[in-house]
């Protein structure tokens, strides 16, 4: 009798055990991490500079054009013909290489990307298991936090945690 109500004792104690959980604002700690902040001016200024390149080589290729048209107009129709599909490749060509140039920058933004968030996450995980918790879930937009009490918010500490290590 005494084990069956020790047992349903330790039985009550431990499962009135709480978990200890917390939850992360994904989008504030992703807009507030200066290593994402950093990849994202780096691949704008990329993009910027690719349009700029795209910009003068379609002001060098129109001129092109122009000065094509004035000549093809004292040419044979077969010659400027040739001259003309001859053109036309060289554009072609021109704007599949700078569509190429394009989707690189942008899988090179990806790659980095994903691995902010990778290591976003093995930060998270750290601190919640150096911290005791047993869960920590995202909110923000399109997180599954819907509400949570502002003391169980620890994403300030998480992006000081990142930013800081970041700096080194």
């Amino acid at each position: 009798m005494k084990k069956l109500i020790l047992g349903i004792t330790l039985l009550t104690i431990l499962s009135c055990k709480q978990e200890k959980i917390a939850f992360v604002d994904n989008v504030k700690l992703m807009n507030e991490y200066q290593e994402k902040i950093d990849i994202e001016t780096k691949y704008k200024e990329k993009a910027e500079a690719l349009g700029k390149k795209r910009d003068s080589i379609s002001q060098k290729f129109q001129a092109e054009a122009t000065e094509f048209q004035t000549r093809a107009q004292s040419m044979s129709q077969n010659a400027a013909q040739q001259e003309y599909a001859q053109f036309q490749q060289r554009g072609q060509q021109m704007g599949q290489q700078l569509q190429m140039e394009d989707q690189q920058l942008q899988i090179q933004g990806q790659t980095e990307m994903d691995s902010v968030v990778s290591k976003v996450k093995k930060e998270i995980q750290a601190y919640g298991k150096a911290n005791g918790y047993s869960y920590i879930l995202g909110g923000g937009e399109g997180g599954s936090v819907l509400y949570g009490k502002e003391t169980h918010d620890i994403t300030t500490e998480i992006i000081t945690i990142l930013n800081n290590k970041y700096k080194k």
